[in-house]
């Protein structure tokens, strides 16, 4: 318990986890890229861009633009960098990743891969799998902000690190629970974020909530199909760390996916959804990665086809969604 913790990524995520973990009272080395932001969260103990409701005791929190500085003085490192931005940070940081634990706090998969975070830290750094944890919801950071009750995974094949982050991360209103299930979590959370933005799309083009209960209701029956096919064990698909949390991603109105699901169903370009967005949606990326794996198979996984066609492939999303409404029971 006295290891020291590290928190990669200034945005609302990276945020939320250095209140929990200072309210713990835990002290925290963090990286925020924006040398403005790392400035001003110095001075006045508030994020300049993201949860701004937020103070912190600037006494347990040590601030610096230095991602080689941070990594370097911390024992377990928390990912929350957007999945595109991941692998430019991890090069400057790859001599002293070996011998750290890791905990990825990511929803998504790395671009230059196409891989989730576990199997790209333990495939091109060389983490081994045993230093590796995951960190999911069903939680968003705007309500962490307001300390309303949430909910957090934690996942690790090593009991004694996973259940050292969970104490770590357990408070008043963070309730949190372990699982060995890693790889099942990790693609819980990338799969959901295409749901989600499944679920934006049908929103925006004007389908309502009794279309949207049997799309999601065969979302969750397609990510089950979906991570059973790249790592079978058993597992309850209805707990939180999965179907939780892909209902919160595609209900919720703090979703960045289901934003940019909305606006490309309202008529939105990709390009120009994306260009309004403040924030990264992690979807977008995903989605290529899910296709990737069950391309082969668009019978069994008609919603990641559907949506990569939509994506990628510019295709109408009304169209597309009026035939997937037709494939749905």
């Amino acid at each position: 318990m006295n290891k020291k913790y590290g928190v990669l990524g200034g945005g609302s995520w990276g945020t939320a986890l250095v209140k929990i973990l200072t309210d713990n009272k835990f002290f925290v080395n963090w990286y925020v890229r924006n040398e403005e932001n790392a400035m001003h969260i110095k001075k006045y103990g508030k994020n300049l861009s993201y949860l701004r409701s937020v103070n912190f005791n600037k006494k347990k929190i040590y601030v610096s633009d230095s991602i080689e500085e941070i990594t370097k003085s911390s024992d377990i490192i928390i990912l929350a960098i957007p999945s595109p931005f991941l692998e430019n940070e991890l090069r400057k940081i790859k001599l002293q990743l070996k011998n750290k634990i890791i905990f990825s706090a990511l929803k998504g998969v790395v671009p230059e891969s196409s891989l989730i975070v576990s199997e790209h830290l333990n495939n091109y750094y060389h983490v081994p799998i045993k230093n590796i944890g995951i960190i999911t919801g069903p939680c968003h950071a705007e309500e962490v902000a307001l300390e309303k009750l949430s909910y957090l995974t934690v996942a690790s094949k090593s009991k004694s690190i996973g259940k050292e982050m969970k104490v770590a991360l357990a408070s008043t209103y963070i309730r949190v629970k372990f699982s060995e299930d890693t790889m099942g979590v990790e693609y819980a959370s990338m799969l959901k974020n295409i749901y989600a933005l499944t679920a934006g799309i049908a929103h925006g083009l004007g389908y309502g909530d009794n279309f949207q209960s049997v799309l999601i209701s065969n979302s969750v029956k397609e990510m089950k199909r979906f991570i059973n096919s790249v790592y079978k064990i058993n597992r309850d698909i209805n707990d939180s760390e999965y179907l939780g949390d892909l209902l919160v991603t595609a209900y919720s109105t703090f979703s960045r996916n289901r934003t940019l699901g909305n606006m490309l169903g309202k008529g939105y370009s990709l390009k120009a959804a994306v260009s309004e967005m403040s924030m990264v949606s992690e979807g977008y990326f995903a989605t290529k990665n899910a296709y990737n794996v069950v391309k082969e198979n668009s019978k069994e996984f008609p919603i990641v086809h559907t949506t990569y066609e939509i994506l990628y492939k510019n295709r109408s999303p009304k169209k597309l969604m009026k035939i997937l409404s037709e494939e749905l029971n």
